[in-house]
């Protein structure tokens, strides 16, 4: 709740209270009730000027300019507040002034928004406003950002750098003209991308030593700086070479020209000029000489004009123009003082070929089969193929054919495309059709074969079709090819895959199969057997992976008139674990003397393995039995198909302990060493074994036990049956023990809090004094005397009570305390602990246990009273409601007349008897009765 001054003016009363008012948000119509705040938004920092950043309510009709923005932390003028009509809704409205960033400005600003009833009613909310970082694009920091930068480069000058660029990346806060940005991408593009590169940091450099007469003057390069998220900034770099005065006499324009000229032009024809100027020259013109670096007997050129004319008639059909009608010129040009050889003029000139020949066809007689099964639009002849122009350029060789016409052409053949030549079936060619046997089943076609370039050159050409019978539909099989997998375990005889074929030349497909190549090898002549009826295919024997990885069959299928199809059938094996890792020696013995130095490899013992379908890494070496106190070892004990035996501790001889003198090993070989990275998922596992007899003898003896005990070998085979597909097994029960150590933990968390907690005191009752009895007690004065005996509670200690600042005494080990009475005489040792006298007490007295803490100031203040009302001669009475202090049962001795206290003093009432009352007092040591 928020509260603030307000002059408020009060009915009638004639003056201001500057009271605040208190703002209840519970009190219906105390205040202005807002929806939608407090709360928090967010927005980019690129939003633009008078968008709505947030909506909100308000109950009722507020004045006009209300609500409004009273405050914002930290103090901006970029949000107001807008009603949006007709609704009567309202939102904050981002201004635009000033233009808030994120990288330079405050990122969040809370926006007090008052609102106020024309009744008076008021309402102060905060609604939070977080500006969200946009990424924006880098910019330059030099001239770059505001025009083209040129710059000026000497011809001949040495490559390097010729500009550095200078950009900053607004997400970086702090821009430094000196220090590029490493997160930024420098990057150029030209017209010449070979000639200039950017290298760190930041730099352009050139690539090359330019030269004024023969690279480009001018070169635009186009700068983009690009952030790592993808946003760029373009400039603009002009770079000028500067000319300089060292050149010999050079050809205006390119240093290539490519011309065009007809085969068979006239001798005399100007072809080209070629010019040069002299660059050194000063406004003279100097004399030049024109000659060909090349020589030639089709063209000449004029030594002081440089035009260039044909000399020769030249024909395109002849060679060497035909492969090669290029004829390249290298022109050189000279002054009286300066020549450069390397100066050169290349002038290539293109001989063109014209129409000048008629197509010409192999025969204009041509005859062709067609079978009567041929489907429409199949392409019969191909005219094109059977006619040429010799004529080189296309546009002069080619050629159409029109006019397709003849007997019994009758829509049975058209052109596939007008002039194409290509004579495709158009009707049914049917062998049993009556209007075919009335023609014979012979056509006689004629086309008309003419250059399409002028002059058009024209020619007739006559083909003859004849129709042939055939059997019309082999069987088909029902895929293309046919691709099966077997295991190299699958036993002999089982099927592995089913081919398909039909034939629609019979109602029913009456097909056979068989298994034309492919199913023999070098050691079997027949590994697959087809089934001739269903076309299903078996293993007769299990393959092997090791032998052969894949099988390729070639299947027949053979209709009822003996139509054949084939089809593809490629056999994959399926590689699995199945050798076993093969050691040699298979078993040895071996002799060791006692005193055998440990980690000797033992008489040079090695273990070479192999395994046909695993790799050398996979070897796994480890003792099944025999290896007693672990006296042997292998090393490497996995990872290599080549192992040592090593001693792996000394023998007890030398100790004193044990002795074994003969030990018998069985070693077990594995192929699933989990340091390779071979996968273990799907594979079994393959175990060899080696059996070794080590006898340990002491050098010097002379008998030695030469006889070994037999013994039983036990081959244990091991399998890591470990699937990847079953991952959650082990992770269920890993989560599983995590939850079950958390409960546990949390478990003997609470059970050692409970330990540490004292147990609790029990609450205080209420008295059991009925109400009508106090009243009737209240009224009738009564003499009591009570009897006072002390327990055996002492109280060792004394402390001050912070609120009261009062002196209370307690005892250390049970915690009763009560308070001190200051009135006590001092010298506690002449008085008799027996037997104490009050001098007055109410009759009825119910004292309550003391409760865990210190007497607070309402109990202090409510005793002293009754204290005061009693007099001296009478305890004060406890309030109601209030419980009873252990002041109130605080004793007060009673002299007898010989000075000395009365060990039992007792005083008679005057009312009958009541009740006994027996309950502690506060400090649990006092036992009050009424006599």
């Amino acid at each position: 709740m928020i509260a603030f001054p307000l002059w408020i003016r009060r009915p009638f009363r004639g003056q201001f209270s500057k009271e605040p008012p208190s703002f209840s948000f519970q009190e219906e119509g105390a205040f202005v009730k807002f929806t939608g705040l407090p709360a928090a938004v967010k927005f980019s920092e690129n939003l633009p000027a008078g968008s709505a950043v947030y909506k909100f309510k308000t109950a009722g009709t507020l004045p006009s300019g209300l609500p409004s923005i009273i405050n914002t932390n930290p103090l901006t003028k970029a949000f107001r507040v807008d009603p949006i009509e007709p609704s009567g809704d309202y939102q904050v409205v981002y201004t635009g002034d000033p233009v808030l960033d994120y990288e330079t400005m405050p990122n969040s600003f809370d926006l007090q928004i008052f609102a106020k009833y024309a009744t008076g009613a008021t309402n102060l909310q905060t609604l939070t406003v977080q500006l969200i970082n946009v990424n924006e694009p880098p910019f330059f920091v030099d001239n770059m950002a505001f025009q083209s930068v040129s710059i000026y480069i000497r011809e001949r000058a040495a490559a390097g750098v010729i500009y550095k660029i200078q950009a900053c990346d607004p997400e970086d806060r702090i821009c430094d003209r000196e220090d590029p940005h490493d997160n930024l991408k420098y990057t150029i593009n030209s017209a010449s991308p070979a000639l200039f590169s950017v290298s760190p940091p930041a730099s352009i450099s050139s690539t090359k030593i330019f030269d004024y007469e023969k690279d480009e003057h001018t070169y635009y390069l186009s700068v983009t700086v690009e952030d790592p998220q993808g946003l760029s900034v373009k400039g603009a770099l002009v770079v000028q070479i500067v000319n300089i005065n060292d050149e010999p006499p050079k050809f205006i324009g390119p240093k290539y020209l490519l011309f065009h000229i007809d085969e068979e032009t006239r001798p005399g024809t100007v072809i080209a000029n070629v010019t040069a100027v002299d660059p050194d020259d000063d406004g003279t013109k100097s004399t030049l000489l024109y000659s060909f670096n090349t020589p030639t007997m089709f063209f000449e050129i004029n030594q002081f004009t440089g035009v260039v004319q044909v000399l020769r008639i030249i024909d395109r059909e002849n060679e060497p123009f035909r492969q090669h009608p290029e004829v390249t010129l290298e022109i050189v040009v000279q002054d009286g003082i300066n020549f450069d050889p390397s100066e050169r003029f290349e002038l290539k000139i293109i001989i063109d070929d014209i129409n000048d020949n008629p197509p010409v066809c192999k025969a204009y007689a041509l005859s062709v089969a067609v079978p009567e099964n041929e489907v429409k639009g199949r392409n019969i002849i191909d005219l094109a193929q059977e006619c040429k122009d010799v004529d080189v350029e296309d546009r002069y060789n080619e050629f159409n054919f029109t006019g397709l016409s003849g007997l019994g052409e009758n829509q049975r053949f058209k052109m596939e495309s007008p002039g194409s030549g290509r004579i495709v079936v158009n009707g049914d060619l049917n062998f049993e059709d009556p209007n075919n046997l009335a023609l014979g089943n012979e056509y006689s076609l004629r086309v008309m074969i003419q250059n399409i370039a002028s002059p058009h050159y024209k020619q007739t050409i006559y083909v003859y079709v004849k129709t042939t019978q055939v059997n019309e539909f082999p069987p088909v099989f029902k895929r293309t090819s046919y691709v099966f997998s077997v295991s190299e375990v699958v036993p002999a005889y089982a099927v592995i895959g089913q081919v398909y074929a039909s034939d629609p030349d019979w109602p029913f497909n009456g097909i056979t199969y068989s298994i034309e190549a492919g199913d023999g090898t070098l050691d079997y002549s027949k590994l697959f057997w087809m089934d001739p009826n269903t076309g299903s295919l078996h293993i007769v024997t299990s393959l092997d992976y090791e032998t052969t990885k894949q099988y390729n069959l070639t299947v027949r299928a053979t209709d009822l008139s003996s139509a054949v199809s084939t089809v593809l059938v490629t056999v994959d094996v399926l590689e699995v674990n199945d050798e076993k890792p093969i050691c040699k020696p298979n078993s040895y013995s071996l002799a060791v003397p006692v005193s055998l130095a440990v980690g000797t490899n033992i008489q040079n013992f090695r273990l070479t393995c192999t395994d046909r379908d695993s790799d050398p890494r996979s070897f796994l070496y480890f003792f099944d039995k025999g290896n007693i106190y672990n006296q042997f070892t292998f090393s490497p004990n996995a990872g290599s198909n080549v192992t040592s035996l090593i001693l792996a501790s000394p023998f007890g001889y030398l100790t004193g302990s044990k002795m074994i003198w003969d030990y018998k090993l069985l070693v077990y070989i594995t192929d699933n060493n989990l340091m390779t990275s071979e996968p273990k998922f799907n594979r079994n596992t393959q175990t060899g074994t080696v059996t070794l007899n080590i006898h340990v003898y002491v050098p010097g003896l002379t008998t030695q036990i030469t006889t070994t005990t037999p013994s039983i070998t036990y081959l244990i085979k091991r399998e890591n049956a470990y699937s990847a597909s079953t991952w959650y097994v082990p992770f269920i029960i890993t989560l599983g023990s995590i939850l079950l150590a958390g409960l546990l933990a949390y478990l003997l968390y609470r059970l050692a809090k409970c330990i540490r907690c004292p147990p609790r005191t029990k609450a205080h009752k209420a008295p059991s004094i009925e109400s009508k009895t106090i009243e009737k007690r209240k009224k009738e004065k009564l003499e009591t005397v009570w009897e006072l005996t002390r327990l055996n509670t002492v109280f060792d200690g004394e402390a001050v009570d912070p609120i009261t600042g009062k002196i209370y005494e307690y005892n250390s080990k049970s915690g009763a305390r009560r308070w001190k009475d200051t009135k006590l005489p001092t010298d506690l040792a002449t008085v008799d602990p027996t037997a104490q006298e009050l001098s007055s007490l109410p009759a009825n007295v119910t004292e309550r246990k003391s409760q865990v803490g210190t007497p607070s100031k309402k109990e202090k203040s409510s005793a002293d009273k009754a204290m005061k009302a009693a007099g001296p001669e009478e305890a004060p009475k406890p309030l109601e409601g209030d419980p009873e202090t252990a002041k109130q049962a605080t004793p007060r001795l009673q002299k007898s007349r010989e000075g000395k206290p009365n060990p039992s003093a007792k005083v008679t009432p005057k009312t009958p008897p009541q009740p006994n009352v027996n309950k502690d007092n506060a400090a649990g040591d006092v036992n009050l009765g009424s006599n």
